[in-house]
């Protein structure tokens, strides 16, 4: 041994209250030094993690939702696990207390037959970037989830207590796991491009005892709302959708105008109906000059020159005159 080892040796020693006296080797003021050091305790690691931990159970450590909805099919691997016979002609479902389940609002594909596939498309495609999060619809519990590679991909199927199940399909990565409680609007995977899709997007289906519902009939996704606060299911209609966008009403009105001899509108009649009230219009993220159009019940070329708008853009929370 060095002179330059024995000194740091002897200094190491005094440091933690040892005498040269009682030094009896490197090895054995090595082994007492990375004791000391193991027994340190990660003090400040362990409180952050309990915080985290108590700020977690604050949020879902309530009280599970009534249990005799998680019963039937709860434990089979199916999409569908009910029988048709025990799903009743109607039923009046609340669908107060939702959470929209991406934060965009565009529908890429719709509800319905798809020619191009020669198949129906049981849900609604959102348009959802690689590792968006995906939330919950509804308060309710987490009964699947699974892997398909010929169809959802990674995809998850939460029920809930208003008695709907709602599924989401190609995902990147699983948040939750199967028999997991949610609260509305709790992240519970991220959005992705698995299974049988073109690409990165949330499949969303809204399904009552199995009975894929058309999601646009429970749900406004352009104004990020429900229609009502309450949908009705009906196994003749569950396939149709909603709208009721103020040119949507119009040309309803209109239409039930006509039939009655121009009665139904009431005493505005004709273009003073819901359509003409309008004046102005706020524009919101992925508006363009058709669908503002299209909404208003007039024209690109009358929006234009009415505005002094040049060109086919238009931004996000400009007010315009509709008339």
């Amino acid at each position: 041994m060095t002179i330059r080892q024995a000194l740091t040796l002897i200094i190491a020693a005094a440091a933690i209250g040892v005498t040269a006296q009682n030094l009896q080797s490197a090895s054995a003021l090595k082994n007492k030094h990375d004791k000391l050091l193991a027994n340190q305790e990660r003090v400040q690691d362990k409180i952050r993690a309990k915080a985290v931990d108590d700020y977690a159970q604050g949020l879902y450590d309530d009280e599970e939702p009534e249990p005799d909805i998680y019963t039937e099919g709860w434990n089979s691997g199916l999409v569908n696990p009910f029988k048709e016979s025990d799903v009743p002609a109607t039923k009046v479902i609340d669908v107060t207390g939702y959470r929209m389940p991406i934060d965009g609002n565009f529908v890429t594909s719709h509800y319905g037959y798809r020619p191009r596939f020669g198949r129906n498309h049981k849900g609604v495609d959102l348009r959802a970037p690689m590792g968006d999060t995906v939330r919950a619809a509804f308060d309710g519990k987490v009964r699947l989830t699974k892997f398909e590679r010929n169809g959802f991909g990674f995809y998850v199927i939460v029920r809930h207590e208003n008695g709907l199940e709602t599924v989401y399909g190609h995902l990147s990565r699983f948040l939750v796991q199967p028999d997991q409680v949610v609260k509305a609007g709790q992240p519970i995977a991220l959005s992705g491009n698995t299974g049988r899709s073109t690409g990165p997007h949330l499949h969303f289906e809204t399904r009552f005892m199995g009975y894929a519902i058309n999601p646009e009939a429970i749900f406004d996704f352009e104004n990020r709302v429900t229609h009502t606060d309450s949908y009705t299911f009906n196994k003749n209609n569950y396939t149709q959708s909603r709208n009721y966008s103020p040119a949507k009403r119009y040309e309803t009105a209109l239409h039930s105008s006509k039939k009655s001899g121009g009665k139904s509108m009431g005493r505005h009649g004709g273009k003073r109906g819901n359509k003409a009230t309008r004046s102005t219009y706020k524009v919101r993220n992925g508006d363009n000059l058709s669908k503002i159009a299209k909404r208003n019940g007039t024209t690109v070329a009358h929006l234009k020159k009415i505005n002094g708008i040049k060109g086919n853009k238009v931004s996000a929370g400009r007010v315009i005159r509709v008339k």
